[in-house]
């Protein structure tokens, strides 16, 4: 479970948080670090040192440009915020965190990202906005800062303390087969449909978008679809692009078309609906 769980780190300015990083996900059994436009050299004789044996993970880290890049395989993404938003976003302890873990990562395509901001700023809200959940640490409201490595640590120990229930629990009996999640990838990909799509039915307006597309994103990332759901919202989309682009198409008539492209062939059930009538 541990091996498919990554940290991200987004613009970190010192090396030696890097290695302290490295120090603490090595403590808890965790490899996979991504490391988002670092404002800083990652590999140093500071960054090496502080982590004091887990250099490994260190020159192992992935460096990418953006957070989409880092979290593009993931099926859940989760952001690890102190501050308060304009539009709330769904959150949970780490705690919580760790209990959700087993589940999941219990497909066998299932990959969780942490993801950490900048010392000096945390993450960005469009960086949050493409979280499925934020986290936060409980720690003392009259002194709330954490360094860096001290946040992934705690959520690390909970990864770990996961991972160790979760081995140790009995095999679950005659669960349905977990079907798997939409990827961020796949996501992002849907979030752009459904943005033109909505742009070219005139319920959208990209000149004065207030919070919609904001807002539309935090529920489907809330209701966390699977592929296949997706992938029946897209047709949808698709169809829907096609009657805005014909002028007096049937809606009926048209995503009977769409479903017989994608059969390959004659849509029998449509067949079967013609013929009732």
């Amino acid at each position: 479970m541990l091996d498919r769980i990554r940290i991200v780190l987004i613009g970190t300015s010192h090396p030696g948080n890097i290695g302290a990083t490295a120090r603490a996900m090595h403590n808890m059994g965790l490899a996979d670090l991504a490391l988002v436009a670092p404002r800083c050299e990652p590999l140093t004789s500071e960054s090496i040192s502080r982590a004091s044996g887990a250099d490994h993970i260190v020159h192992a880290a992935r460096l990418v440009a953006t957070l989409e890049e880092a979290v593009a395989d993931c099926t859940l993404a989760v952001g690890a915020s102190a501050r308060s938003r304009t539009l709330p976003w769904p959150m949970i302890t780490p705690r919580t965190l760790g209990e959700r873990l087993p589940q999941e990562l219990s497909g066998p395509d299932s990959r969780v990202a942490l993801v950490f901001g900048r010392e000096d700023s945390g993450l960005s809200n469009t960086e949050l906005q493409r979280c499925h959940a934020h986290v936060h640490i409980p720690t003392n409201p009259g002194f709330s800062s954490l360094n860096l490595a001290a946040a992934v640590q705690v959520l690390a120990y909970e990864c770990r303390l996961a991972s160790l229930e979760a081995s140790s629990d009995e095999p679950a009996q005659d669960e349905e087969p977990q079907q798997p999640l939409a990827s961020h990838e796949e996501l992002e990909h849907y979030f752009a449909h459904l943005e033109r799509t909505l742009v070219a039915i005139g319920f959208h307006d990209p000149a004065l978008p207030r919070q919609l597309m904001a807002r539309l994103r935090r529920f489907t990332l809330r209701a966390r679809p699977e592929r296949m759901e997706l992938n029946i919202l897209r047709g949808i989309l698709s169809a829907t692009e096609k009657c805005a682009a014909t002028p007096g198409t049937d809606i009926l008539e048209a995503s009977a078309k769409e479903r017989e492209c994608r059969n390959g062939g004659t849509d029998s059930s449509a067949s079967r609906s013609d013929s009732e009538r």
